[in-house]
């Protein structure tokens, strides 16, 4: 049995995008989550989900691990992006494009490019 450090920290390196998020990216429980997952499903971006609500030493370990209180929480490529807020702006100034083209992850620009048009 590994403890949620160990857990978390093998998760976000097998995957280049993980969302630990309250649900799953097809049935999301809280509305930060949804929106996030939202976000990457219409973006097609590819993402491991960890629904927090099924294990409480991953729900509490991943606010200790990246010292941020909230979920969900975003990682690329192993590293801590944010939460909701910082995502949807991200999202919203193209910064989110630059981070999926930086890391080399695989995304839709015009799915994008649509997100931005429809908020601006």
């Amino acid at each position: 049995m590994t403890d949620a450090s160990t857990q978390i920290k093998e998760t976000i390196t097998a995957n280049d995008v993980v969302l630990f998020m309250k649900g799953t990216k097809s049935m999301p429980q809280c509305g930060f989550s949804s929106r996030v997952a939202g976000v990457l499903n219409y973006m097609g971006v590819e993402f491991a989900d960890v629904n927090v609500l099924s294990d409480d030493g991953i729900r509490q370990g991943i606010k200790d691990f990246s010292d941020w209180p909230t979920i969900p929480q975003l990682y690329v490529k192993g590293e801590f992006v944010g939460g909701c807020d910082i995502i949807t702006e991200m999202t919203l100034s193209g910064e989110l494009d630059t981070l999926f083209e930086e890391n080399g992850v695989t995304y839709d620009k015009d799915a994008a490019d649509k997100i931005r048009e429809a908020n601006g």
